[in-house]
């Protein structure tokens, strides 16, 4: 599914003036009823949907920027749009920063996999690009429209061709946990829809409490002896571009320690590591 599929102009603002969290979400809802995919949902639904989200915690996750969504009973298909607000909105975000730009995504309550994309190229888009310069400056909504295009890099969207194509296992290693949810991020782009990931114990724990190395006991219980291990089908196709985001998280990988990549080719698989 391309991103660029599932805009609204027709909620989007660059004059959203929303004084409060709860007016944010108020205005969101009614921005979002101009869509005609909304036809037939109420404006409270939409709002209530939204608010319930935001208490399970914010969605503005700092910077200045919030992606408030939602999965909405009777929607058929997808909904984003964008929201500038010039002087910000008190929205509870993660670094106590006013939002100035809010990203809606609302979608079906069946479509989990694609609403996790979407959120992951998003989030990614704000964080690695200038989007949210170039959407705060724009003069009019077609502007802002052409620069989130102008700037989507989007893959092919998962589907039945993707189950024909060449497969390879790709595991990584990871000694830094915080690389995780941007990796995790980097494969949902990718249309990697599912993968698994294992709590692990490095070599060092087990071999401090080796007479041999004791001397090295404290060298290893201070070494952290705790990894994930993230395996996953990705097609061939995408690989270089999956390890190329990764060292942009990580850095160069054959020089920087606390991350390993691995590639092996596959014989034969059948089922699915898709989210259910």
């Amino acid at each position: 599914m391309e991103i660029q599929n599932t805009l609204a102009p027709e909620c989007c603002t660059n004059r959203f003036t929303a004084r409060s969290k709860d007016d944010a979400i108020r205005a969101l809802a009614k921005l979002a009823v101009r869509s005609p995919a909304c036809a037939g949902i109420a404006e409270q639904t939409i709002y209530d949907v939204l608010a319930k989200r935001e208490s399970q915690g914010s969605t503005g996750f700092g910077n200045e920027v919030a992606l408030p969504h939602a999965r909405i009973e009777g929607l058929t298909r997808f909904v984003v749009f964008i929201a500038v607000a010039p002087r910000g909105v008190a929205f509870d975000a993660l670094d106590k920063k006013k939002v100035r730009l809010f990203f809606v995504i609302l979608g079906p309550p069946e479509q989990v996999n694609q609403h996790l994309r979407i959120l992951a190229t998003i989030s990614r888009l704000v964080a690695h690009t200038g989007i949210k310069r170039e959407l705060m400056a724009a003069r009019s909504v077609e502007t802002m429209v052409e620069s989130l295009i102008r700037n989507l890099g989007e893959p092919v969207a998962p589907g039945t061709a993707q189950q024909r194509e060449a497969m390879k296992l790709l595991l990584v290693n990871l000694y830094v946990e915080e690389y995780l949810y941007d990796i995790l991020e980097i494969l949902l782009e990718l249309g990697v829809e599912g993968a698994t990931i294992l709590d692990a114990t490095g070599m060092g724990r087990y071999i401090s409490n080796v007479p041999i190395f004791a001397e090295f006991i404290g060298f290893m219980q201070e070494r952290k002896n705790f990894s994930k291990t993230v395996l996953a089908l990705v097609p061939e196709r995408h690989v270089q571009k999956i390890i190329e985001s990764i060292e942009g998280v990580t850095g160069d990988l054959d020089t920087r320690e606390g991350a390993a990549v691995i590639v092996l080719d596959i014989s034969l698989y059948k089922g699915t590591m898709k989210m259910i």
